[in-house]
């Protein structure tokens, strides 16, 4: 088995993010320290402003830091080009926002299958694959349909199915459920949970309890610092 610094998948170290105009400059996130292990579900939790948002585009190698340092995977990725950053991204992470994302102009299918084509994934292989995350997400019924015919919880389901079918170790999730109503929200919130217990290591952003009680451990943002984490009991 792997020992605990083999399996730490993200490491910040005093990261920094500082957004300037010519009038104003904010401090985003001010020397920021965490850690996330393989496997594990982590919500990020605090008031809007504070961070979170920032820190998520930065775990998932969409911007770059100011300063400190970023380890994802045992690589210092901290001052990666856009390419290098991209090629990492596409390899080992998919995203779930709050407003699904999904390409109003494509179906179902073209909008899962995405991804794959980016990473020039075989025709009858991304057939394959596309299929068996819709059977599993239970929208296959809905592959010819475009998102505008879908409600809000089947467009998040597809969003959730592009975001998995290249089978990455990191899924990360901002707000996943903001835009859905509670039964809706559950669905989502129970999906990621299962791809969670087979092994994909989840790290979501929230303003929801109830959305945070699923994850493992809670880390509560302030203007900028982490100011708790919580370790929740798994019963």
């Amino acid at each position: 088995m792997n020992n605990s610094t083999n399996n730490l998948m993200i490491k910040t170290t005093d990261l920094v993010k500082v957004f300037r105009t010519e009038e104003v400059e904010t401090t985003a996130l001010n020397k920021v320290n965490i850690e996330v292990k393989e496997g594990e579900f982590v919500a990020i939790m605090g008031p809007s402003g504070c961070g979170k948002s920032t820190l998520l585009n930065i775990l998932g190698l969409l911007d770059n830091p100011s300063g400190g340092e970023l380890h994802f995977n045992g690589l210092e990725v901290a001052g990666y080009k856009e390419k290098q950053r991209t090629n990492l991204r596409k390899a080992n992470i998919g995203f779930v926002f709050q407003s699904f994302n999904l390409i109003d102009e494509l179906t179902v299918f073209e909008n899962v299958e995405l991804p794959l084509l980016y990473m020039n994934v075989p025709a009858a292989e991304r057939k394959r694959k596309v299929e068996a995350v819709l059977e599993r997400m239970r929208i296959m019924h809905r592959q010819k349909h475009f998102p505008q015919q879908l409600s809000g919880g089947q467009q998040q389901r597809v969003a959730i199915a592009r975001a998995v079918v290249a089978n990455p170790k990191l899924i990360l999730a901002d707000e996943p459920t903001g835009n859905l109503d509670s039964s809706n929200g559950e669905e989502v919130m129970e999906l990621l949970s299962e791809l969670n217990r087979e092994g994909t290591t989840i790290v979501m952003v929230t303003h929801s309890p109830t959305d945070a009680e699923k994850a493992h451990r809670i880390i509560q943002l302030f203007d900028g610092h982490v100011v708790t984490e919580n370790v929740k009991k798994i019963l």
